[in-house]
């Protein structure tokens, strides 16, 4: 389960002074759930992942991941998670294998039931075909695959993905939203964070719309699209960046 509460992060500025990235941000994930965080760039999106991801130290607010808090209990959190992002780097002379049973030694996993791991996400994401090949020769969709088996290798609780799908092409974006499926199905507690409507929709079980680092609302799209009488989703999403930006000006203006 994970656990937000009032989350906030604050940078200085030499320019604009005081920086709010993150605002007062609530929010709960529980297993075998996605939860969508959606929003424009620069949303605070990926600022809100890297705390949970023990990246980024909050300015204040609660943050738990199954019961660990992410700023006391770093290591444990770690522990707990994987996480996929659209820019991984990986090490270009190491193979897939390699790459992925580096990430399971890192994490403690003993050589025999880390090598039945391996076997067995190989085959689940059909990356046997590139298992010796180098990062170097990895096409962007292999090389993606690799991120998230790295990821899922430990089998952690929890996985957050971070715009995970930009840049890859149909093929692989749909087979990655089916892996996130899968790990549903499998009572993995998710975090979805996008910017692309439709992936939303397929997707996500709930949904938080975030803008300028706060939440503007959250729901199941059924509900957010009753609440504001708007059904397509875009409409919807578009209607409240601009409803909450008029309130900012007024604010301003007063």
């Amino acid at each position: 389960m994970i656990y937000v509460q009032n989350l906030t992060k604050t940078y200085d500025d030499l320019q604009r002074g005081r920086f709010v990235a993150v605002d007062r941000v609530s929010f709960t994930v529980s297993p075998g759930e996605i939860f969508g965080l959606l929003g424009p760039n620069g949303a605070g999106k990926t600022t809100v992942l890297r705390i949970l991801s023990t990246v980024l130290r909050p300015t204040s607010g609660t943050a738990r991941i199954h019961g660990y808090e992410v700023d006391a209990d770093p290591a444990e959190v770690r522990g707990l998670i994987g996480f996929v992002s659209n820019n991984t780097a990986l090490y270009d002379r190491m193979t897939a294998w390699e790459t992925v049973q580096y990430f399971g030694r890192l994490h403690g996993m003993a050589a025999e039931p880390l090598n039945e791991r391996l076997e067995e996400l190989f085959e689940q994401l059909r990356m046997n075909d590139y298992r010796d090949v180098p990062a170097a020769k990895m096409s962007t969709g292999m090389k993606q695959k690799v991120s998230i088996a790295r990821a899922l290798v430990h089998d952690p609780p929890v996985l957050i993905f971070d715009e995970a799908t930009l840049g890859l092409d149909v093929m692989v974006a749909r087979n990655l939203l089916q892996v996130v499926r899968n790990l549903r199905e499998a009572g993995k507690c998710l975090i979805f964070s996008t910017h692309i409507m439709r992936e939303v929709e397929r997707l996500c079980d709930r949904v938080a719309i975030m803008h300028r680092g706060r939440i503007l609302d959250t729901g199941t799209l059924d509900a957010l699209r009753e609440r504001h009488d708007e059904h397509d989703v875009e409409d919807l999403f578009f209607g409240l960046l601009s409803r909450h930006e008029q309130e900012d000006l007024s604010e301003a203006a007063s």
